[in-house]
């Protein structure tokens, strides 16, 4: 088969098209032909720079979240076959440890991940364990499958699972016009929650509007934690969502909580390093939490959330997989809103 290569970390150069073995469906396991898989800032262009910090083999084959159709089933396998189509997660938990058991994997801290543990989606095929995939509902493209498996569910892990949400709460949500932000609005919204959309740019802060969000600030052109008290009487909000940890954004955005509000807080591509003032926190009796990961639950959430239309996939453009290359240079420039798909079958 035909797949995207890196046999050593760098710029978007160094994935090339190569003839690998197509993958075998051991059991536990299923074998897809890939129809679409998106192109991540951090767990595609960051690990091909060798900038992540998880140990990568090479050569490797990138790609977190493939969708597509089941060409193969392993021994055990109950759940699929051939011809179903599916969409995945990277996850892939360990199911013995304490949170395995308890039915949380994604606080499972020896779960391997696809496209970095081993071989992903840059691929015209890709095994994947059965628990791992997930069908996709017949109103929904396999395009629509990988965008909406890939950050839909964190968002219903972070606002309705960790922070849980209540309709008529106040939800700020940063970097809303990102992949994830752009997910945690919809979300929110779908919750009944009034939403607040911060980015770092008056049309980014437009998109949020746009994806459902009630109002917005530009957090670096104004005082984030002004504009949210205006649009709140001076009460602030019952949630933050932050996923960006810059030293220069976070106190806007934990001064803007409300007497007992909640920080949600699932990304550090801002830094990671924060000030905080614990004085705040016990006064104003808040709470912050940190996630990362989804559950099963979240990812059937969103499937069938998007089966009905009660939530949306945002795309860029779908672009054929051997311009891997290109695409990466695109998302590394700022380009984009929405997702990149790449397609192995499209010429």
């Amino acid at each position: 088969m035909k797949a995207i290569v890196i046999e050593e970390f760098g710029g978007p150069e160094v994935m090339r098209m190569a003839e690998v073995a197509e993958p075998v469906a051991v059991r536990g396991e299923i074998v897809i032909k890939v129809l679409s898989v998106s192109v991540n800032r951090t767990l595609d262009c960051v690990v091909r720079a060798g900038k992540y910090p998880v140990t990568i083999q090479m050569p490797h084959v990138l790609g977190v979240d493939p969708a597509g159709e089941v060409v193969e089933v392993g021994a055990g396998v109950h759940k699929f076959r051939p011809g179903d189509r599916v969409a995945t997660i990277s996850i892939i938990p360990c199911l013995n440890c304490k949170q395995c058991l308890k039915g949380l994997e994604a606080n499972c801290l020896r779960s391997q991940h696809l496209g970095l543990h081993r071989w992903g989606g840059y691929a015209e095929y890709v095994a994947v364990p059965e628990r791992s995939a997930f069908k996709i509902p017949d109103n929904l493209t396999c395009a629509e499958g990988t965008v909406i498996t890939r950050h839909f569910p964190m968002a219903f892990n972070l606002l309705a699972s960790k922070t849980v949400v209540t309709p008529g709460e106040w939800v700020l949500v940063m970097g809303a016009a990102g992949a994830l932000g752009s997910c945690c609005i919809q979300v929110a919204k779908m919750l009944g929650a009034n939403v607040i959309a911060a980015a770092g740019a008056h049309e980014r802060v437009a998109l949020g509007l746009k994806y459902g969000a009630d109002c917005g600030v530009n957090y670096r052109e104004q005082d984030l934690a002004k504009g949210v008290m205006k649009f709140t009487d001076d009460q602030g909000v019952d949630v933050v969502c932050e996923n960006i940890a810059d030293p220069t954004l976070w106190p806007g955005a934990f001064d803007s909580l409300a007497i007992g509000g909640r920080m949600v807080t699932a990304g550090a591509h801002g830094g990671g390093t924060v000030t905080l003032d614990v004085k705040q926190l016990y006064l104003r009796r808040q709470s912050i939490i940190g996630a990362a990961g989804t559950n099963p639950a979240d990812v059937e959430k969103a499937l069938q959330a998007a089966a009905m239309g009660k939530i949306r996939a945002i795309r860029h453009q779908v672009m054929p997989l051997r311009e891997a290359a290109a695409a990466h240079r695109i998302v590394e420039a700022n380009q984009i809103t929405g997702k990149i798909i790449l397609d192995p079958g499209q010429n």
